[in-house]
Order: structure tokens, then sequence, then C-alpha cells
């Protein structure tokens, strides 16, 4: 079976940051620089966070099941969140050490060699990480998009520690090395930060504002047939696919087949006006005083109040 271009460009992804790592892990060694130790250290876990989200991505192509009746695409979130998590963790461990090496000081050596094992893992990095960008906003893939933004910032890590080994060399201004590893780990605690974002909003169903415009819009245009009004509009994204469920009032006396007709039309236009997958659920009503209309769900079995099921 052929693979997808998500999952071929995650595995891409996850094979050649092994040989990052390796260029980075040997130029740590060689230097004992903390700004290249904190390089390595944010490779180790990109390696681990990019086998998560492979497996959350090949996950979240499964079709529904029994047991999971709206498919598995929520794996996203998870993932993402679980990469966000560990780009955060990583950045607060390079701080950590960065401040204990500036207290009891450490040395230095082979500069030259670590500049060039770690600025050829940038570049490959560099490489990658477009490729991701380019490939997860073609398929509208988070999870690739992510892990693009994550192999980027790998870019720039390995760009602070070429600098800042280099200026080390000519200027044997050791601090400084304490001083990048710290700078370098802000910056990677603020890109984590971004990911949970994504990652909770997603969870917590958050309104995707660019999907509502386009919902909305279709809306404001003229009602298929009998169909007069539209209301209790909600919707959520999850993956490549967005929920939409609503409310349609259609005039008196018209029958089950003109309604439902109207319906799918309006459910055709909804489709067309979202981009990826859209499953529409349209709730029938007739025309008159809506809580009339739903008097027979007065005395349900709910703790909410009426208005917000109908």
């Amino acid at each position: 079976m052929e693979r997808s271009p998500a999952k071929k460009a995650l595995l891409i992804s996850l094979l050649v940051s092994f040989v990052s790592l390796g260029l980075k892990l040997s130029g740590f060694w060689i230097t004992r620089s903390t700004t290249a130790l904190s390089d390595a250290a944010e490779s180790v876990i990109h390696v681990l966070a990019v086998s998560f989200v492979y497996y959350g991505l090949m996950l979240s192509n499964k079709p529904a099941d029994d047991k999971h009746l709206y498919g598995h695409e929520r794996v996203e979130f998870l993932s993402v969140g679980v990469e966000g998590a560990v780009i955060t963790i990583a950045g607060i461990t390079i701080i950590y050490q960065s401040v204990e090496n500036y207290l009891f000081g450490h040395h230095l050596k082979e500069l030259m060699s670590g500049v060039y094992l770690i600025g050829g893992a940038g570049i490959i990095n560099l490489v990658l990480g477009t490729y991701l960008l380019k490939v997860g906003r073609r398929e509208e893939n988070m999870m690739v998009i992510s892990n693009g933004k994550h192999t980027l910032t790998d870019v720039w890590t390995s760009a602070g520690a070429v600098a800042t080994l280099l200026i080390i060399k000519f200027t044997n201004f050791i601090i400084l090395d304490s001083l990048v590893a710290i700078l370098l780990a802000f910056y990677i605690i603020y890109e984590g930060g971004k990911l949970l974002k994504y990652a909770i909003d997603g969870l917590m169903d958050s309104r995707n504002p660019a999907i509502d415009t386009s919902i909305r819009q279709e809306l404001s245009k003229d009602f298929p047939g009998s169909m007069i009004d539209v209301h209790n509009l909600r919707h959520r994204t999850t993956g490549n696919t967005t929920w939409i469920e609503l409310h349609a009032v259609f005039e008196e006396e018209v029958s089950l087949k003109k309604a439902h007709d109207d319906s799918t039309m309006l459910e055709k236009n909804l489709i067309n006006a979202v981009n990826g997958d859209v499953i529409v659920t349209i709730h029938l009503e007739p025309e008159g005083h809506h809580e009339e209309v739903h008097d027979t769900l007065k005395d349900a079995d709910q703790q909410r109040p009426l208005k917000d099921f109908i």
C-alpha cells in the first residue's frame, strides 16, 4: 500500500533525526560545551517526539470502528501536545545545566571540530524542516507542520551553538557558553508553548476561526427551497475532519421529502465551503414558536437547561 505524503515525510524525519543526533552528540563529546549539550539534548527529545508523532499519524488514519465511532483523528492533538511538552521540558533542562556550568565552571576543547559537526547537523535539519513544512501545509496536516517547526528550532539551536563556539574559539569568553544556552532554552520553551496551546485548544474543541468564517458565510446566503432559518450552530475540527451540527426551520406543511432534499442541498454547500472532510448533521424543525415546537422535551431527564439543546 502506498504511503501518504504526510506519513512518508514523518518517516524521513525520523530517520534523518537519528543522523542529526549522532552528529550533535559527537560535537558535544568532542567539545564538552554546554551549548553543544543543549543542542544534542534537544535532538534526543526530538527523536522521541517524532517517533510518537509518527505513531499518532498512523493511528489517526485508521477508520472508525465499533469502539471509536468518530474515528481516531483526535490523537493529533495528543501527539502535538506531547511534542510541545517535551520541547518545553528540554528548555527547562538546558537552563538548569547552563546555570550549573556557570556556577562551577567547565573546560572546552576541540571547538572547530564541534563547529563542523554541529553545523553539518544544522544544515541537514534546515533542509528537513523546510521539506516538512511544505508537505504539512500542502496536506493540511498539523502533526507534520508541528514536526517541521520543531525541526527548524533545531536549526536555530545549532546556529547558536556554532556561533558560540566560534566566538569562544577566538575570544576565550567561556561564560558565553552558558549565556547562549539559556537564551536558546527560552526560545525552545516559547516554541513548545505554542504547540501546547494548539493541542489544548483542540482537545477543548475550541472554535477554528477560519472554518467558522467559512461556515457562517455559507449560511448567510439564501437557504435552499422551503428552508427559512437555521440556528443552534455548532462545529469542531479534529484532524482533517470538520463536524457541523445545526437546526434548520422549514415552512409549514412542507413534506418530509422536500425538507430532506433541501437539507441535503445545504449539507452539500457546507461540505464544499470547508476544506477537508466535512460531516454535517441537520435537525429538521417546522415553522413556529421555538419552545412550543420542542414542548415534548420540557420534562426530559436533563440537568442542563432546555435552551442548551434545542
